[in-house]
Parts: structure tokens; sequence; C-alpha cells
């Protein structure tokens, strides 16, 4: 069964860029709330803990430098059907494979560089809401 709440990242790159405003905007906008809110930087420790999945890949490095070298903003959002509506919205991974209107069509550079993260599950949007955000930070 769908929940209704999914988990997000502004990544280093678009806060970087300064399109936090306009890509929480994108999210209300799409009919979003947003229930739990920070700006944070993730520690090496952390992104290899929350990209631990992927430890064995070749780009695990990479993607740990990244997620590391600047803040990011984590969110907590809610809606009926809020993991697979989220992913419509973010787009595919690749920017250039994106849907107009999406927010990777309209904020990523990159496969690498793509501006957000959004759950791929249920159980995922549970387990990654509570590495970010302890129960009192959850409305």
């Amino acid at each position: 069964m769908a929940t209704n709440r999914t988990f997000t990242m502004i990544k280093p790159d678009a806060v970087e860029n300064g399109h936090i405003g306009g890509i929480l905007n994108m999210i209300t906008e799409a009919g979003f709330k947003i229930v739990s809110l920070k700006l944070t930087q993730l520690t090496v420790a952390d992104a290899q803990k929350f990209y631990s999945v992927h430890s064995e890949r070749p780009f695990f490095g990479e993607l740990v430098e990244f997620m590391t070298r600047g803040p990011i903003v984590a969110a907590i959002l809610e809606k009926d059907n809020a993991v697979e509506a989220f992913r419509t919205l973010i787009g595919a991974t690749n920017p250039a494979d994106a849907a107009e209107g999406t927010i990777r069509k309209k904020y990523a550079k990159s496969i690498g560089e793509n501006a957000v993260h959004g759950s791929d599950s249920d159980e995922n949007a549970a387990i990654e809401s509570a590495f970010h955000f302890a129960g009192r930070e959850q409305f």
C-alpha cells in the first residue's frame, strides 16, 4: 500500500546555484505539503551510510565527495501516493532524458549533478526520513 510521505534532498549543486526557492516552489505547486525541512551538511560518514547501497559501485567515492562538498536541504513531503508522484516530478536521473516540466530538466546539469534526490520506495522514504529527521522534527 502506498504511503503519503516521501523524502527528498536538494543536493549541493542546486544549493550552490541558488535553486532552493525554485525547487521548493515546484514541489509545493505540485501539491506536496512540506512537513519537515532543514538546511544541513552531510559528513563523509553520513554520506557513506546514506548511500551504502552503492558502496561497491565505481562511482561511490565521487558520490560521497559530491554530497559532502556543501550544504543540502533535506525535506519530508506529504501527498497522496507521495513516492510515485515525487519521482514523476523530479524526472529521470539524467536531465537530458528528463521530461519537460520536471525538476531535473529545469535545474540539473548532469547525471552526477542532478539537483535532487527522491526516495525510490515507501520503505526507503521512511528509512531516509528517519536518517535525517528525529521524530520531534517530523510534523
